[in-house]
């Protein structure tokens, strides 16, 4: 029986974690929140067990514990629970951001090396959610990468709404590997969407296996329209993805094709969005029970910081940024 803590009872805990790990018959929850009182009403909806603290919750011994709170807490709440003695942490991506999503600062970055380092010191596993991996468009182009030798990527060009910058990214080092050179410009007009305030910015980048692209982040995108798109650009083909229910565009070098792959039309977006964290969750569960490493671990989140505490020191100094050198992981 694997003992899952939860911490953090917001709309994502509520609606995608919840409701999926109490429908597995081999999991006991445990749950934390600030808000004690939403925290029993939850307990008492999904059949868990309530903690009023971290200590008490630590004491419970849980196989692993997710960390679900604001990426604003984060910081605070992980080490807490290193401190009192969990032995493995799952976070919500960004994995730090104490002025949110799209205001991640190089002190950001510093903080998440540091709690990783405690983690590490701790014998405390880190983990991350970034469930965009997960959709069925990515693993689908993953796949046709992979069977159709389209070889190493060499451009990539994305734009994404900044509700979903952290886990574009994630997706660029995901396809592309690791990125040593940042060039980044802001618009300097700040937009609003969904909640977020911010100015567009702009990164001109090198990946280490020499490719190159841009990613522009802004808020101005309409909630109606895509919310991201990225086209990679492989050695032998090109993989053009739309939006989290998107069709897919394929255009196959060894083939002559240009491929639309389409998803069915009675489903929302956001039932893909949806289908990501069960499918998420059902790779780090899996990892649990067999004893492996995490399908998506902490340094990937620290990776995501890195590239945007880069981003933000090129804007401020107008300057390209080493990035390796500069922002080192460990």
């Amino acid at each position: 029986m694997l003992k899952i803590a939860i911490v953090g009872m917001g709309d994502v805990a509520t609606h995608h974690y919840l409701p999926f790990l109490r429908d597995q018959g081999d999991v006991e929850l445990g749950l934390h929140s600030r808000d004690q009182e939403k925290a029993r009403r939850l307990a008492e909806a999904f059949g868990a067990k309530h903690f009023s603290t971290i200590d008490d919750l630590a004491g419970w011994n849980p196989t692993a514990t997710l960390v679900l709170t604001s990426e604003k807490v984060r910081y605070e709440i992980a080490w807490a629970l290193i401190e009192a003695g969990v032995k493995r942490i799952f976070c919500e991506k960004p994995l730090v951001a104490a002025k949110g999503q799209a205001h991640v600062s190089e002190d950001d970055f510093c903080r998440g090396r540091r709690l990783l380092a405690f983690a590490r010191e701790s014998q405390c596993e880190m983990a991350m959610n970034f469930n965009y991996r997960f959709f069925d468009q990515t693993l689908l182009a993953k796949e046709i990468a992979r069977s159709r030798c389209f070889g190493s990527v060499i451009q990539v060009a994305m734009l994404t709404h900044y509700a979903c910058w952290s886990h574009c990214i994630d997706l660029l080092h995901f396809f592309a590997g690791k990125c040593m050179e940042i060039t980044g410009l802001s618009g300097g007009v700040e937009r609003h969407g969904q909640g977020i305030e911010a100015c567009d910015r702009a990164a001109a980048f090198r990946m280490e296996s020499g490719a190159v692209g841009t990613l522009i982040g802004t808020s101005g995108l309409k909630w109606r329209h895509p919310l991201f798109e990225a086209i990679f650009t492989f050695e032998s083909g090109r993989i053009h993805m739309r939006d989290i229910d998107g069709d897919l565009e394929v255009l196959d070098g060894a083939s002559h094709t240009h491929e639309r792959i389409s998803r069915g039309r009675d489903a929302s977006r956001w039932d893909d969005y949806g289908s990501s964290f069960k499918k998420a969750l059902s790779a780090y569960l899996t990892s649990l029970k067999a004893g492996t490493q995490p399908p998506v671990p902490g340094v990937d989140g620290l990776r995501e910081l890195q590239f945007e505490a880069a981003l933000g020191r090129s804007v401020m100094e107008n300057r390209p940024v080493d990035v390796q050198g500069e922002f080192p992981l460990f």
